[in-house]
């Protein structure tokens, strides 16, 4: 089986006197271990980086969920500190690259962060605080200092029929983890609601007419990718949609 390269998603961190790009480790070994695809992390450089070279050379993009919010000035939001934290610079990278991706057709997984920053890329709005609304289930985190019991599978969500995600999980619905605190507010015009949770919360979309496998989802199939079948296939329909671009780009390149 082959070993395709797709970009990653990093946060901007400060630590050790230095500043740094990166991931966290369970993305890259979800990755790596059920899509079979080679994780390459993306500095977060904004308009630095030629995104149509660096797209023309992997074969799918991920984007992983990060203690950060999208900075709200890109929806129209309310860019309060309660809102925060927020990384610009992340902002300024991922928003070109998942236009790009769309536009070329590279296969794109959207975890977390990664979907609220999809559907603001493609001209959604963010819900902010939503455990405080009426009727809303609380989609924060239990407070623990375990993070396998932060990350606890503890919530349905169902698929709707004829999506995308109805074909990969073959079922109307599963059981995910729920660690977030935002979610999709207006959903961009391009993006169609693929699972909801019990309450209405939007748990994942994909993208209307794309070229390839193109979704996000707001819970993290990554935490469990190793022991759940849910969360691993994910993964595994993400790296078979990465699998088939490389395939398609090795034969155009080998047709010109």
């Amino acid at each position: 089986m082959t070993q395709p390269l797709v970009a990653v998603s990093t946060d901007i961190r400060q630590f050790e006197n230095y500043t740094w790009h990166a991931a966290p480790h369970q993305y890259l070994d979800a990755a790596l271990s059920k899509a079979g695809v080679l994780p390459l992390l993306v500095p977060s450089f904004g308009d630095r980086i030629d995104f149509d070279a660096l797209l023309s050379r992997v074969d799918g993009v991920l984007l992983t969920g990060s203690k950060s919010n999208v900075h709200p000035s890109l929806y129209d939001g309310d860019a309060s500190e309660a809102n925060g934290p927020y990384d610009p610079a992340r902002d300024a990278t991922t928003m070109p690259l998942i236009r790009k991706a769309i536009e070329r057709g590279v296969p794109l997984l959207a975890i977390c962060r990664g979907i609220q920053e999809l559907n603001v890329a493609l001209g959604g709005s963010l819900a902010t605080e939503i455990q405080d609304g009426e009727g809303m289930l609380d989609h924060r985190a239990p407070e623990s200092p375990d993070q396998d019991e932060r990350f606890a599978i503890r919530q349905s969500v169902r698929i709707k029929e004829g999506t995308c995600l109805a074909g990969v999980f073959g079922s109307q619905e599963i059981q995910v983890n729920s660690v977030h605190r935002q979610a999709i507010g207006e959903i961009a015009p391009r993006l169609q609601v693929e699972a909801v949770a019990k309450d209405g919360t939007i748990e994942a979309v994909s993208v209307i007419g794309s070229k390839a496998f193109a979704v996000g989802v707001q819970w993290h199939p990554e935490y469990w990718a190793a022991s759940d079948s849910a969360s691993a296939r994910i993964f595994e329909a993400f790296g078979e949609a990465a699998r088939a671009h490389e395939a398609a780009r090795t034969r155009l390149a080998a047709a010109e």
